[in-house]
């Protein structure tokens, strides 16, 4: 895993090797991955990228030298772009050593369209994906008459504010935009003025991108100004943002996810609940579903591609990892009570997308809060994966 554990995002690199952690230990607790010649144990080694991009260039030239072949990143689309570059370079230049790259949240939709790549998958929505999730219940808001647009200033951060304009556009034209505004990413220390603005446009609601403590530092000073408007988050639901917004979010934080904690179910219960036991911190309780979906399919993709997995060249066994991404191509996954399966023509995942909103804990429908909060995410709708599924500018160029 290369992934920013130090610096303004930490808390998020933390929370995503918590989830691979727990992932890795339940497929080695069943005695894990069944090769040829018996079990493999799964390991995961972790590399501070401290969330910059060319950090995390260095890192994926560490990891290579020392064996490894499958990295694992997500926090930010920039240095996605970045090691999808390198990674593919490197498969060409040097393919006994091939590296395959498994995405868990990087979300700019041109990483599998435009930039596509036959080494990498996406085990996430991506943002034009979200957005269109979240339409599915704005849209539906008659009362709405004005909206702020809000994000962090990069490839994501871009790709999420262009797409909700053009879906408002199509789908609800009578609603103004009251502004639009893309700030720094992670340098942002008080976005009180930023606040002020929203509330001074009028606009009944705010959507964003925003994740990390950009998001959090966002909703409590909207809570200090006294804006009363919903906020269409595609992160709202953990690392502090319901408890710093409180009361004022009831009803008015809505989040797009793959999962939320109160989806129904006994599996999905079971799941959130075992999380729980091993991280019972209630700062670790932020719970990726798809995070697990994605070791999952790796394995299943290493069972299936069986003894063409392993390769000895000159002396020295390494993965095939082009028979590794073959098989990953058609992964389907069911886990807790969801289904995901990987589309082969752009490597995107495709799976259900929850809705949810904010309520107090105990209230129905909302068994279970977040991170001790007393709050927690009423489904509001569930997107079946064919109708979250989007079209795709894929051109895949295949070994």
């Amino acid at each position: 895993m290369i992934e920013g554990l130090s610096g303004p995002f930490a808390n998020t690199g933390e929370a995503v090797f918590r989830n691979l952690v727990w992932a890795v230990e339940r497929v080695n607790a069943r005695g894990g991955v069944s090769l040829p010649g018996g079990k493999r144990q799964l390991a995961i080694e972790r590399f501070d990228s401290k969330g910059q991009t060319e950090e995390a260039l260095s890192l994926l030239r560490s990891a290579v030298d020392g064996g490894i072949q499958v990295v694992l990143q997500g926090n930010s689309s920039a240095p996605a772009a970045a090691l999808i570059e390198a990674i593919n370079k490197h498969n060409e230049r040097d393919p006994a050593r091939r590296v395959l790259f498994l995405n868990y949240s990087a979300g700019d939709p041109t990483l599998t369209n435009e930039k596509c790549s036959f080494w990498h998958f996406r085990f996430d929505a991506h943002a034009d994906m979200r957005v269109s999730a979240l339409m599915s219940v704005l849209k539906d808001d008659k009362a709405l008459q004005s909206i702020y647009l809000i994000g962090q200033d990069y490839s994501f951060g871009q790709a999420v504010l262009r797409e909700a304009k053009k879906q408002l556009t199509e789908q609800r034209p009578d609603v103004r935009i009251a502004g639009e505004e893309l700030h720094p990413m992670a340098r942002v220390k008080d976005f009180l003025p930023y606040a002020t603005k929203i509330k001074a446009s009028g606009a009944q609601a705010v959507l964003t991108g925003n994740w990390g403590n950009d998001l959090t530092l966002l909703v409590k000073a909207a809570k200090e100004v006294g804006f009363e408007g919903t906020f269409y988050t595609f992160y709202g639901n953990a690392l502090g943002a319901p408890a710093a917004i409180g009361d004022a979010g009831l009803g008015k934080v809505v989040a797009v996810a793959e999962w939320f904690p109160n989806v129904e179910g006994v599996e999905s219960a079971k799941f959130y609940q075992s999380f729980r036991e091993r991280f019972p911190n209630p700062a670790d309780d932020y719970v990726h579903q798809r995070m697990q979906m994605m070791v999952e399919a790796l394995v299943q993709g290493m069972e299936r591609a069986g003894p063409r997995l392993l390769k000895t060249t000159d002396g020295k066994t390494n993965l095939d990892v082009a028979a590794l991404a073959t098989a990953l191509e058609t992964a389907e996954v069911s886990f807790a009570g969801q289904t995901a399966r990987m589309r082969a023509a752009d490597h995107q995942v495709q799976q259900p997308m929850v809705l949810a909103v904010m309520d107090k804990a105990g209230q129905p429908g909302v068994k279970f809060d977040v991170e001790g909060s007393g709050y927690g995410f009423r489904t509001l709708r569930t997107v079946p994966a064919a109708k979250a599924e989007q079209p795709h500018s894929c051109r895949m160029m295949r070994p």
